[in-house]
């Protein structure tokens, strides 16, 4: 008997056009992916268009892909997240870029409607976005599939499946795993200076994101994203012990009584207008160390240990929050620990990803220091 239903099995697979262990897409020479919710999604094979409801996702697409913009359908308008600059160069490398339907922001509420009338061949979302299965279920049915991804909630887990799926869902699956294989082998050379730290060498950072964006102190990443660089690099962020979710906010009385050994601010071109801290391709390095002095010498931050010392540094805000995280990863690996990592040069991967990866570049003055 269980010959016979094995030889029933077999010949039912063969009709179905599946071997074992096939789905259905497979067998029709598909793609089945699964997405950061750990869901199975099925295509009938790689797509030309999709929508995005990140900008950064572009950067992400610019690694993998020579015409990024030319796989949107739709996209979020969110151009603050690339910061001025960078929404000027993937604009410059398609113009048609700031014409293409909008749908909402992973910041914001999830509009069904607009995903379904720009007629993506996939909408591609972010796991932070807060859809709904019910919103996925009404999106797929009209023909639309969803695939959720993540490259910014937690990119030490996420970053790597998550780009190996949009290299296989646009058909770009080689130019992925290169990328992917460059950013692990980057990653286990920190990893393997790391690798006899003591707990008791571990550096006490306090980042501040959007820093000088507000009279009050202060933004900070809590658990998970930047706190997990930090803590990769050989750092402790104080934040990640007092604010649950992925951002929050920390009293100056906190940070006073924590007294890091390293301040971190985070800006960008959005915090021009405020007065905040300003760095990135519209910024020389000169600016950008003016702004630094002017965010590390307010009220609480000034007498920190970090500013007394000397250990003031800056990074830009939409690099931070980006697929090339690497970069992040070397930067503050060599303001952690500069008596491992003074051979470190980010500058030069940063140039590497320029040279080898990205279809968009990124030129200028990303992170600065302050001298002693």
């Amino acid at each position: 008997m269980p010959a016979l239903l094995a030889c029933l099995l077999a010949a039912l697979l063969a009709l179905a056009g599946c071997a074992p262990g096939e789905s259905a897409a497979e067998a029709r020479g598909g793609l089945t992916l699964t997405d950061m919710r750990g869901r199975t999604v099925e295509l009938a094979g790689p797509v030309q268009t999709i929508a995005i409801d990140d900008s950064r996702y572009l950067v992400a697409l610019a690694l993998i892909d020579p015409k990024p913009v030319s796989r949107l359908a739709a996209w979020a308008h969110d151009s603050n997240r690339l910061g001025r600059e960078g929404h000027r160069a993937f604009l410059a490398s398609e113009p048609a870029l700031d014409g293409l339907p909008r749908i909402a922001s992973s910041a914001e509420n999830f509009d069904v409607e607009s995903v379904i009338a720009a007629r993506p061949d996939v909408a591609v979302l972010s796991v932070e976005s807060g859809v709904t299965d019910s919103q996925i279920a009404r999106v797929e049915a009209a023909g639309i599939p969803v695939v959720v991804l993540d490259f910014f909630a937690d990119p030490m887990d996420n970053l790597e499946p998550s780009l190996l799926a949009l290299g296989e869902l646009i058909g770009r699956e080689e130019a992925a795993r290169r990328f992917v294989e460059y950013r692990r082998q980057r990653m286990d050379a920190i990893a393997a200076r790391m690798a006899d730290l003591p707990e008791s060498r571990r550096t006490l950072v306090f980042l501040e994101a959007h820093a000088g964006s507000s009279p009050d102190c202060c933004n900070s990443p809590g658990r998970g994203n930047a706190s997990d660089y930090l803590e990769f690099v050989g750092g402790h962020n104080i934040g990640a012990d007092a604010i649950r979710q992925a951002s929050g906010k920390l009293n100056l009385e906190y940070v006073i009584a924590r007294d890091p050994q390293v301040y971190i601010a985070t800006g960008g071109p959005h915090l021009e207008a405020r007065g905040g801290f300003v760095v990135g391709a519209a910024f020389d390095r000169a600016e950008a160390a003016r702004s630094l002095e002017q965010v590390a010498a307010r009220r609480g931050i000034a007498q920190l240990r970090a500013v007394r010392d000397g250990r003031v540094h800056g990074f830009s805000h939409q690099l931070l929050n980006s697929p090339l995280d690497i970069v992040a990863m070397e930067v503050f690996a060599r303001w952690l620990h500069p008596e491992i990592f003074a051979d470190l040069a980010p500058e030069r991967t940063l140039e590497e990803l320029n040279d080898r990866f990205l279809a968009v570049r990124y030129d200028g003055t990303y992170w600065v220091s302050l001298e002693n």
